[in-house]
């Protein structure tokens, strides 16, 4: 079994983690006892690019109980839980991922996944479908998933541009994803990671949030829940006026700029943060991204305007400026809610993950039946991780009479 891991005698605490984080995710441990009676999977390649993270990790088993052979590399160079990589190698696992790893042993990482010639693909971010399309002319999957608004927005430009291959599941689009994964998740993670890197006080203080999507929605809520002041940045006059609605100021970035304490970038774009927003911002303010890639914030601009930088913090850079201003960095201008601490709670990611098991099921059921496009996952497998995960939290659905189902059929009744 070829693997690339930092550390194999981390296995012991790996395995602990990947069993707190099991404890925690009863949709996906569901669909794990019924993938090991049934074994769609049987004989199956997946190669996955996600974070390797004990949630993860959970997700690869799963998938192993319904028969296929699994591969794991990261999807973020900074995302990579070590001792959680050990414990899938020692379960016998490939996993190619080590934490802070460079440019270069990144996409070798994605390379080797690649030439096992996986028949499902899973993304979370699309980088490992680029590869493919780039470089590789055969031996293309039945079928991808895709975790992530970022990856998505690739995807579809894929597809539009002609050059997808293969049908693609936007597991990032299901209700069960992106109300509760986004919103949920990114806003507890995302502001768990500053707060580990930076160990600040919100109250008190003004937090922008640029972007509001759900990701962004879900940030804002969270800052404010925290006694912050937020100021939202938008681009989009409907999600601008629907934060204005929820109470929040919303200012053009430039405004923002000369307000905020705190920054957080949720937009899936390029360089919202940048040199004319640097010049501007109080002495302190701290920088953070919540977006996939690393370059929300334009970071050859922050360097070019300071004079030095040093490391304050473990995730946590200081940025003198030119006029003596100091901006402090959070985990790289990478991700941080992985690179500074532990990605969303596994409660969350019980359904994120319960998405993607069933679309590579999806995908299986339907080899050569779909088209090289974007789809979403069915809405009844959507509605049953929504159900499932409701029974897990002790609660239950109501069902409509007989009288109240013909109501809504009839096209005569009135008042």
């Amino acid at each position: 079994m070829r693997f690339d891991i930092a550390d194999a005698s981390l296995a012991e605490d790996g395995a602990l983690r990947i069993e707190w984080a099991a404890r925690r995710m009863p949709v996906l441990e569901a669909i794990r006892r019924r993938f090991s009676a049934d074994r769609p999977l049987e004989g199956i390649r997946v190669g996955a690019c996600l974070h390797v993270t004990a949630e993860t990790a959970n997700l690869m088993r799963a998938l192993r109980a319904g028969g296929a052979e699994v591969t794991l590399c990261a999807s973020n160079p900074l995302s990579t839980q070590d001792d959680v990589a050990a414990a899938l190698v020692e379960e016998g696992i490939p996993v190619h991922a080590v934490r802070g790893e460079n440019a270069e042993r990144y996409y070798r990482h994605i390379r080797a996944v690649l030439d096992l010639e996986p028949q499902v693909t899973m993304d979370d971010g699309a980088d490992l479908v680029t590869t493919l399309l780039k470089e590789r002319t055969g031996g293309d999957p039945l079928g991808s998933t895709e975790e992530t608004t970022t990856g998505v927005l690739r995807l579809r430009a894929m597809a539009d541009a002609g050059v997808l291959r293969f049908p693609v599941v936007a597991v990032n689009d299901s209700a069960t994803k992106h109300l509760f994964d986004n919103r949920h998740g990114t806003g507890q993670s995302a502001l768990d990671g500053i707060m580990r890197a930076a160990n600040l006080l919100y109250a008190g203080r003004t937090v922008v949030v640029i972007g509001f999507g759900d990701c962004g929605v879900g940030v804002a809520a969270r800052a404010r829940g925290l006694g912050a002041a937020v100021v939202v940045v938008e681009v989009d006059p409907v999600r601008a006026l629907a934060a204005a609605m929820e109470g929040y100021r919303v200012l053009p970035g430039i405004e923002a700029a000369r307000l905020g304490d705190v920054f957080v970038t949720v937009t899936g774009n390029i360089h919202v943060l940048r040199a004319e927003h640097f010049a501007v911002m109080k002495d302190g303010a701290l920088l953070a991204n919540a977006g996939h890639f690393d370059v929300e914030i334009d970071l050859a601009a922050l360097e070019a305007a300071a004079r030095g930088r040093r490391r304050i913090r473990p995730n946590l850079e200081e940025w003198q400026l030119g006029d003596g201003r100091r901006l402090y960095l959070a985990a790289q201008g990478r991700l941080v809610n992985l690179a500074a601490a532990e990605g969303h709670p596994a409660d969350v990611m019980d359904m994120s993950f319960a998405d993607q098991a069933l679309a590579a099921e999806w995908l299986v059921a339907n080899a050569g039946k779909l088209e090289p496009r974007v789809y979403r996952l069915p809405d009844y497998l959507d509605a049953e991780v929504a159900r499932l995960k409701l029974e897990s939290l002790g609660g239950g659905l109501d069902t409509l009479t007989p009288e109240q189902e013909r109501y809504l059929r009839s096209w005569e009744l009135g008042t």
